[in-house]
């Protein structure tokens, strides 16, 4: 045995062996190289491993993320600047010195990241908006479609083919399975054969069921053999005929219990009943098993807690909504007798009953409860009669003498007299009540109230409205002395009560007595409050905002007495002079308005406005001399003011005393002289026919105000109204020379140049006025209308386009481009130009004359609307609204546009520049 044992058995493997080398036995591997096949969801071998390394998934992940942490040293990763792609110490302690390494490096980062954020933000913006602009969005590529379906008519729209159905027939047409109803008969002849069968013998069908064939021919039935009733139903189970009748015989009772039992005729109404099947449906919307658990919970809780009153109401009502009106009249009648003392109870039995039983709920309600003021008052409400319900509601106050309500349902159903003697024994019985003492006032007379207050307050010392009603009573008889009494005596009563006097409280209690008609009280109040709580420094800013307040709120004695106490307190604030002279002008009489300016101007005699305002309500008032004499004390106090010159002037011009305001200007010229002096001389003299001397006037003038664009502009508009276009001219220029940002001269250089045919100066001197004057919005617009008119359409919307470029939010270039354009394409214009310009009048002006001319009225109406109602001094706007409604209008409307034509200013006020006008 041991000759034949290898020597090398039990010996160590030399170095570098590998098992099967030799044989060629590699390449291959087996199961305990890889280990053995589980799932990631298998459990590990070790039963206490901790959380998260329980299954073999968990186990893999941790050995696949400490293959990551390892770090790759590898040539290949290594580079000469940057070093290794990881961390080279990655692996070593995080200590507090490299946290600190760490925010120095990231605040170093942050720093420099900052300095190039700019520049870096504005490059991405800039690449971002040329990406954009190179390949724009599908959308953006059919938005000009898209705004063209705006104009598909509605017959277009129907006439468009619907999408073919590429479906074959069979699939368009399905068969559906076919259900024949099955005759009793039927079933009641098999059911007496005994036999069950599922198909129709194919043989039946052929044959129409007439001929049976005869199996085997040996069975032959005789007729009349077997008579019906001599066998019974195999099964016996179920008699189909006998259905049927007790289907009739219960239909039969349905309606008879709706029919009429005394003459024995039917009066169903199929409709009505309809409906009536229809109404017992029941309303509620949740699911039905929602309604059996929370009526399963319901009843646990009745169960567990009986005395509950809340369970028994939520109970009934929930089979009030479930449709079972009796159930839940049951269940609150035993809520009722599980809590006698609930109030809410009670009174939910009462609304589900009806009429006499809720009576009957409601009297043994009142024997269980008899201070409860609720159960009177519903018992009062079941009550049809008046009599009856004064019969409740007194039983009711001689249970419950000190309830407010009971008292007040009861006066409201009694005669005054009555009501009055009620409210006596109220105020004995409810003596803290104020609103009884107050009804009990006003029912009394003068003497006999002024004692009811007076022991109102005896009782409760604490409420304003007593002492208020008292200063309204006063009032009301005409003793006005006593309200300011009553008020401040109020103020210090309520004071010495400790009662804080609330400043908001006590407006608004103003404002009703205002309202009501109480102007005294009201202003008292006013005066006795409007100094409450305020800082010295924030009164005048406080007390304007408190007359504005009353103004919105249309307490316009409210707001004049603030005013008057404003004034006594400011009496040289110019600022309160005209605030409140503007408001007498807009809320107030003539009257008044003139008697606060009389005021106004003793205690401001330096405010030129206050003067003018005095003059101008005498004059629409048609009272002259009176406004002259207004004008003389202002000449007195202001002696050299030029708006107090020129109003002289305008009142003398408007009367037709040219003189007297030609001697008002020489004076003026002599005293006050100033460049608006001398325009509207050489205005008053150019309008009277006077040219020699308008020119004269203007020479002088342009000696002292060469740089006053309007004489330049007056100048040569008399030398071109003389017809010599070459002193015009001459004028124009010498006044641009002065005047380079003047751009009515400018406009009116270039009309004089279109106007004797010179079209290509006249295109230089706007190009020329463009460059001196760049990004104005006029002196574009004229350049387009000039191409326009010479007829170079062409020219004229280059132009344009140049325009809206250099002006893009000019409204009046918008309004412009949109009538450039054809006809198709204006409805895109105008929605540009209203992205570009939402609120501008010119662009909705130009959109309500665009749905004009489609003969959408309606649109255009509103948009015209839209348009004077942003600005109401677009002269242009109510010309073409006026002339719209002469067109398409009512008399009426008409008249609406005509009331406003005192507010034709705007453009027309530049046109009448251009013209020399004012």
């Amino acid at each position: 045995m041991n000759k034949k044992k290898k020597p090398f058995l039990g010996m160590p493997a030399p170095l570098g062996y590998v098992p099967g080398l030799g044989r060629g036995a590699t390449g291959f591997t087996t199961r305990s190289d890889i280990g053995p096949a589980r799932d990631a969801n298998d459990p590990v071998d070790d039963r206490h491993a901790p959380p998260g390394k329980r299954t073999v998934g968990d186990q893999m992940k941790k050995n696949q993320t400490a293959d990551d942490d390892d770090e790759d040293l590898n040539d290949t990763n290594y580079d000469e600047f940057n070093g290794y792609a990881g961390s080279l110490f990655s692996s070593g302690p995080y200590e507090k010195d490299d946290e600190e390494a760490d925010a120095i490096y990231a605040a170093l980062d942050k720093r420099m990241d900052e300095r190039r954020k700019e520049r870096r933000e504005q490059r991405e913006k800039e690449e971002i908006e040329k990406y954009r602009m190179e390949r724009p969005k599908i959308q953006q590529q059919f938005s000009d479609l898209k705004r063209k379906l705006a104009e598909v008519t509605e017959e277009e729209w129907l006439s468009i083919p619907e999408v073919g159905d590429a479906r074959n027939k069979r699939q368009r047409n399905p068969r559906y399975e076919k259900l024949t109803p099955v005759p009793d008969s039927f079933f009641a002849k098999h059911l007496q054969s005994g036999e069950n069968h599922t198909s129709v013998d194919p043989r039946q069908t052929q044959f129409g069921g007439l001929n049976t064939p005869y199996p085997g021919g040996l069975n032959t039935p005789y007729p009349g053999g077997m008579t019906p009733g001599l066998m019974t139903p195999g099964t016996g189970e179920l008699d189909m005929r006998k259905i049927g009748q007790a289907r009739n015989t219960l239909m039969d009772m349905r309606l008879s219990q709706v029919s009429d039992s005394v003459s024995g005729q039917t009066v169903v109404d199929p409709k009505g009943y309809l409906t009536d099947l229809n109404s017992m449906i029941p309303t509620h919307g949740g699911d039905i098993n929602d309604i059996k658990k929370a009526r399963l919970l319901l009843k646990s809780v009745r169960e567990t807690n009986p005395h509950h009153p809340p369970a028994w109401i939520a109970s009934a009502r929930l089979e009030e909504v479930t449709g079972k009106l009796q159930v839940a009249r049951n269940l609150i009648m035993k809520g009722t007798e599980m809590c006698p003392k609930s109030e809410d109870v009670w009174l939910e039995a009462a609304r589900l009953q009806p009429g006499d039983t809720a009576k009957a709920v409601v009297a043994q309600a009142v024997r269980h409860l008899p201070q409860s003021v609720r159960i009177y008052i519903r018992a009062a409400e079941l009550e049809t009669d008046i009599r009856a319900k004064k019969r409740v509601l007194r039983k009711a106050l001689e249970h419950v003498p000190n309830s407010v309500r009971l008292w007040k349902a009861a006066v409201e159903l009694e005669e005054p007299e009555d009501a009055r003697i009620m409210l006596s024994r109220a105020v004995e019985c409810c003596p803290t009540s104020v609103e009884l003492w107050l009804a009990l006032a006003r029912l009394e007379t003068y003497e006999n109230a002024r004692k009811v207050l007076n022991k109102a307050r005896e009782n409760i010392p604490t409420d304003r409205h007593i002492w208020i009603t008292a200063a309204k009573l006063e009032e009301a008889n005409g003793n006005t002395q006593m309200v300011e009494k009553i008020i401040d005596r109020a103020i210090t009563s309520l004071r010495a009560n400790g009662v804080e006097i609330n400043r908001e409280q006590w407006i608004q209690d103003a404002e009703e007595c205002d309202k009501a008609g109480s102007v005294a009280t009201c202003q008292a109040i006013m005066r006795a409050v409007i100094g409450i709580g305020i800082e010295e420094e924030d009164r005048k800013h406080t007390w304007m905002e408190d007359a504005d307040s009353c103004v919105a709120h249309n307490a316009l004695e409210c707001a004049r007495a603030i005013y008057a106490y404003a004034l006594q307190v400011f009496p040289s604030k110019k600022s309160v002079w005209l605030r409140a002279a503007y408001f007498e002008k807009n809320h107030g009489t003539r009257e008044s308005l003139e008697a606060l300016l009389q005021r106004a101007v003793a205690h401001c005699p330096k405010a030129e406005v206050l003067w003018l305002m005095g003059a101008k309500s005498k004059w629409l008032a048609g009272d002259v001399p009176a406004a002259r004499s207004i004008l003389a004390l202002a000449f007195q106090a202001n002696p050299n003011s030029e708006e107090i010159w020129l109003a002289a002037v305008k009142l003398e011009s408007e009367n037709n005393e040219y003189e007297r305001a030609r001697r008002l200007l020489a004076k003026a010229r002599s005293s006050a002289p100033t460049a608006r002096v001398f325009m509207k001389s050489v205005k008053l003299e150019w309008v009277l026919g006077n040219i020699a001397a308008a020119q004269e006037l203007c020479e002088e003038a342009l000696k002292h105000y060469e740089d006053f664009p309007k004489l330049w502009m007056m100048k040569g508009q008399i030398e071109e109204q003389k017809e010599l276009v070459e002193k015009a001219r001459e004028a124009y220029n010498q006044g641009l020379k002065k005047c380079p940002h003047s751009i009515p001269l400018w406009l009116l250089l270039s009309r004089l140049e279109e106007k004797v045919g010179q079209l290509t100066r006249a295109r230089a001197i706007l190009e020329k006025s463009r460059l001196k004057n760049p990004k104005n919005a006029d002196l574009w617009l004229e350049s387009v209308r000039l191409e326009y008119r010479a007829g170079l359409k062409n020219i004229a919307n280059t132009l344009m386009a140049k325009a809206l470029q250099e002006c893009p939010n000019s409204g009046i270039l918008w309004s412009e481009a949109i009538f450039l354009e054809a006809r198709p394409q204006r409805k895109t214009k105008s929605v540009d130009a209203l992205k570009k310009c939402e609120h501008d009048p010119h662009v909705l002006l130009a959109v309500a004359k665009l749905f004009w001319s489609e003969r959408k009225i309606t649109k255009a109406r509103e948009w015209f609307h839209r348009t004077v109602k942003i600005d109401s001094d677009l002269g242009d706007a109510w010309a073409f609204f006026y002339k719209f409604e002469l067109q398409h209008g009512t008399e009426e409307q008409q008249e609406e546009v005509c009331v406003s034509g005192d507010q034709l200013q705007g453009r027309w006020q530049k046109v009448n520049d251009l013209e020399g006008e004012l």
